[in-house]
């Protein structure tokens, strides 16, 4: 007996509105028999030219559906906004929340029983799971995966972490600008996302050790033929997973998101997943907080990857990927048991795993740095927290006192930032208020400010920066983030003025603003916000009803879920 599926609510009645809904598929050379009661795949594809992360999706999308064909299931392809992180202005993070609007109401109208999400470009990934979560019709995911090593001069170069750095050369009249230049064609010189451990492949990585995607989903390079392999077996399964009913919420537990947050210590992974896995837990109903990062906190940084270390994704790939640091976290008791998309527990996919490369993905015993989880930084100046990356933080500037400068906006900042009578020093601690998410607004990666062209130009590397803003996955340096409140919504942020003194110790999780309380609240008694830079269409509706950072940054009205079926037909 054929079970009865969600589908067949729209190509299993012999009415009028069946007749509508298989006459039309059918232009398209699909037989009849496809529409026989068997699974209809949903192939959610954020394939765009204008996302070059994502560019090789449309490749995988055949794979899938070659599986998905084998396993007896009927694959549908459809595209969904496609956010180019390296390509979108004023940031892509703005239209994270509208991508998962678009996945969530794609998949619900549609008469699809299960979902493949097919991307990889930053916002991409969080995007597609928080839409998809909150239909919770059974899903799995198949990243793009990493762009082949950069070269240059001989040396691998690393997207993002290289950039940062050259460009502060050409600065600091350490590099030309024509070697600058050169450098640009043989960093990105294959499909995929970036190749070093920046948000893209940091998300794969928690992805899979979430369980919500088959095992070596994160590292495979994007062309590399496995990849279409794992492509394939993805479509083979997630038919399998339709008859097994294996859902979102069955995945995605607390659990799991623990499992992600311990995965992200030990890969060096990005502070952008953060607000992701946030809104990622509101969107299941998991009780996640920001404070609940610090389980990885002692957790030592395994994977020698940039920007936390000096190899590149493909070099992860080859020394074994997320199944070595799985089984390594399992080894120390740092596993929590969970389902997968496999069905069985998490635990399996550490199975057998095996390094081919001990300096790439290194011990518990003998770690690139042996405590590398974010930090979450309290006090007076935020007082719903902020985060610090140390692993990519200089060590000497993690317990600090200094005087602020401070850019009261980005236009600000890059104005003044290389005046050669700024007044700062290597103590000083740059300030940079108007960038979160109601403000910028969409929360752009501007926190690693430059380093003043006068400190650069005296050999200085790193300072303390500050901001309501988030910072690239691909970069370094001693970065305070996601400062919440964020200054346009009334946080203490906005009331810091140049010539305060800021005290940061990451050893006792304190970020204060040495004022008084008596200074603070006349300072705030007359602070006003600025304003909006949008007052139409989405960005406004994004602006009236973003969370703050620390709540992941999703609209007020898409957390949670909404699983029922759509009944009403549309003739």
């Amino acid at each position: 007996m054929i079970k009865k599926r969600r589908s067949s609510a729209w190509y299993g009645k012999h009415d009028k509105d069946g007749f509508i809904h298989r006459s039309w598929m059918k232009n398209q050379g699909f037989p009849d028999h496809a529409f026989d009661g068997r699974p209809v795949i949903g192939i959610c594809n954020t394939w765009s030219e204008l996302t070059p992360c994502n560019s090789g999706l449309r490749d995988l999308a055949e794979g899938v559906k070659r599986g998905v064909w084998e396993a007896g299931g009927f694959p549908v392809e459809f595209p969904v906004m496609s956010l180019g992180e390296t390509q979108m202005k004023p940031t892509a993070m703005l239209f994270r929340n509208l991508l998962a609007m678009d996945v969530e109401e794609s998949i619900r109208a549609y008469g699809i029983d299960g979902v493949v999400l097919l991307g990889g470009c930053d916002k991409t990934t969080p995007g597609q799971l928080m839409g998809a979560a909150s239909v919770d019709l059974p899903t799995i995911v198949v990243s793009s995966g990493p762009m082949l090593n950069g070269k240059w001069k001989g040396k691998d170069i690393g997207s993002g972490t290289d950039v940062w750095k050259f460009s502060e050369a050409v600065r600091a009249g350490e590099m030309t600008l024509q070697d600058f230049m050169n450098a640009e064609s043989g960093m990105s010189r294959s499909k995929g996302v970036c190749m070093t451990m920046g948000t893209a492949s940091t998300m794969a990585s928690v992805v899979e050790a979430m369980g919500m995607s088959l095992p070596t989903n994160a590292a495979l390079p994007a062309v590399d033929s496995r990849r279409m392999a794992l492509a394939h077996l993805t479509g083979k399964r997630i038919v399998e997973m339709v008859d097994e009913d294996i859902k979102p919420s069955d995945i995605m537990t607390r659990e799991a998101f623990e499992n992600a947050i311990l995965a992200n210590a030990a890969v060096g992974g990005s502070t952008n997943a953060v607000v992701h896995l946030l809104a990622m837990a509101g969107r299941v109903g998991v009780d996640l907080a920001l404070d609940d990062f610090e389980l990885g906190s002692e957790i030592p940084l395994l994977v020698n990857c940039m920007p936390s270390g000096k190899y590149l994704m493909e070099d992860f790939c080859y020394a074994g990927g997320m199944p070595v640091v799985l089984s390594k976290l399992a080894k120390h008791g740092h596993l929590r048991s969970t389902k997968t998309v496999l069905g069985g527990d998490i635990h399996a996919y550490a199975d057998g795993a095996e390094c081919y490369n001990d300096d790439v993905i290194q011990s518990f015993d003998s770690p690139v740095k042996p405590a590398a989880g974010l930090r979450v930084l309290r006090g007076n100046l935020a007082p719903r927290g902020a985060i610090i990356k140390p692993s990519a933080a200089s060590d000497h500037l993690l317990e600090h006192e200094g005087e602020a400068y401070v850019f009261d906006s980005i236009e600000d900042m890059k104005a003044n930032i290389d005046r050669d009578d700024l007044p700062v020093t290597a103590d000083s601690i740059l300030v940079l208020k108007g960038c979160g998410p109601k403000g910028y607004p969409g929360m752009p990666e501007v926190g690693n400010m430059p380093i003043p062209r006068r400190l650069i130009t005296q050999g200085i590397k790193d300072m303390i920066r500050i901001s309501d803003a988030r910072m690239s996955g691909t970069a370094f340096g001693t970065v305070i983030l996601h400062v919440s409140p964020e200054a346009q919504a009334g946080g203490p942020l906005a009331l810091v003025k140049t010539g305060d003194r800021i005290r940061v110790s990451t050893s006792t999780g304190a970020l204060e603003l040495l004022i008084s309380d008596t200074e603070m609240d006349a300072r705030r008694a007359s602070w006003q916000p600025d304003e909006p830079h949008y007052t139409r269409g989405y960005a406004k509706m994004y602006v009236d009803h973003v969370l703050q950072a620390d709540k992941g940054a999703d609209l007020d009205f898409l957390v949670g879920k909404d699983t029922r079926l759509v009944t009403r037909e549309s003739h």
